[in-house]
């Protein structure tokens, strides 16, 4: 895997002996569930090519597939299988080598959202991680709770959202995540880690390449209201009719961003072969003054590279501008039956479900190292590759 593990005890991370929460009381006591599915029991183990389990539709055999369908089971399969585990949920973030993985692979499959507190403006829930993202955000929808819907359509598990610091169209999930429950391997606890110690940052956290923690669930507080969160993308605000600043009905936020990630390739299809993929592929890249100065410069004839403003004095790029700009737009074809979507230049795409993740990772090199030569600029990869590197 390409990350290291870290061991450092956190502030702000709470822990308490495994079984003595998770199996002799209710998780959550005095609240009523706002829907939850009855868990199936455990699979039993199997083997099998872990294409099956991803959105890229690659990946080789896993030594070992077992399946955890609440949260108590996913702390027993990870404690049993040692130190050589892999945690698959919706598989939209993950790039798995051709050769697999050799160890155990844990499904996560845990289901169901519960209500904590409530009060005349917010309301926190607790989501177990297994959960499917776009259902919990379309729930939330229907509730009239608003934070999450412009976060409509992404694919993965909830459970994925913390570690990723999942956002699109001006929203990011630290902005209503209050709490993760975890498993800390090292220390053997079921706990809580509290949002300021979770360390977000534009798509990362501290539980990004960190094999540490295990995620259990996610509690979020949501704003009791009709309307959405201010809209600050200007391309929904666009699609939307509206100004940046203004807010719409949760609904049409959601149709509308559904809309515009159908149009790009990035709501799953099983009919479109662009949303064989992992979403975007590369982040944003974000420079400092004069590296962004840098780039206006050998990007004189293009005109102003799309950029947002970033902490500090930093200032993020538009990587789909940079890759287009650098010779690889939409469509563009890539060894052994890979390509860029046809959609948006941030998909690579596996459109024939017969490419390797070789092939894909040498189209990503080709890339990277296309733009970096044409602009100056660095782009890093945006899911977890695990038996692989690029």
């Amino acid at each position: 895997m390409p990350c290291n593990l870290l061991i450092a005890i956190l502030p702000g991370v709470t822990g308490l002996p495994v079984g003595a929460t998770a199996t002799s009381q209710p998780r959550v006591r005095g609240v009523s569930d706002v829907y939850a599915q009855p868990t199936a029991a455990a699979q039993p183990a199997s083997t099998g090519e872990l294409a099956q389990y991803t959105t890229l539709c690659l990946g080789g055999p896993a030594g070992r597939v077992v399946t955890a369908t609440n949260a108590d089971e996913l702390v027993s399969q990870v404690r049993e299988a040692g130190s050589e585990i892999l945690l698959i949920a919706g598989g939209s973030n993950v790039v798995i080598g051709d050769a697999g993985f050799p160890g155990t692979v844990v499904l996560v499959r845990s289901r169901g959202l519960r209500v904590l507190a409530e009060d005349e403006q917010t309301v926190t829930i607790r989501v177990e991680a297994g959960e499917p993202w776009d259902d919990l955000v379309a729930a939330t929808v229907r509730n009239g709770w608003s934070g999450l819907e412009c976060l409509s359509g992404i694919p993965g598990s909830t459970g994925a959202t913390p570690i990723q610091n999942v956002g699109a169209y001006g929203q990011e999930v630290a902005e209503t995540i209050i709490a993760v429950q975890v498993y800390d391997r090292i220390a053997g606890t079921v706990g809580q880690v509290e949002t300021t110690a979770c360390g977000f940052a534009y798509r990362s956290s501290i539980f990004k390449c960190n094999e540490r923690w295990v995620v259990l669930s996610v509690d979020f507080r949501l704003a009791r209201s009709p309307l959405s969160g201010p809209v600050r993308y200007a391309e929904l605000a666009r699609a939307l009719g509206v100004e940046v600043g203004d807010r719409v009905p949760l609904a049409q936020a959601r149709s509308t961003v559904l809309r515009l990630r159908a149009g790009k390739g990035m709501v799953l299809d099983a009919g479109d072969p662009d949303t064989r993929s992992v979403g975007s592929f590369f982040t944003n890249p974000i420079l400092d003054a004069a590296a962004y100065e840098h780039l206006r410069q050998r990007a004189v004839d293009l005109g102003e590279p799309p950029s947002w403003p970033g902490a500090g004095d930093t200032v993020k790029v538009s990587a789909a501008w940079l890759i287009d700009k650098a010779g690889f737009g939409k469509g563009y074809s890539g060894p052994g039956g890979t390509a860029i979507s046809t959609k948006h230049t941030l998909a690579l795409t596996n459109p024939t479900g017969a490419a390797s993740t070789d092939a894909l990772l040498t189209l990503a090199r080709e890339i990277r190292d296309g733009v970096h030569a044409r602009f100056g600029v660095s782009l890093h990869p945006e899911p977890v590759l695990i038996n692989c590197t690029l």
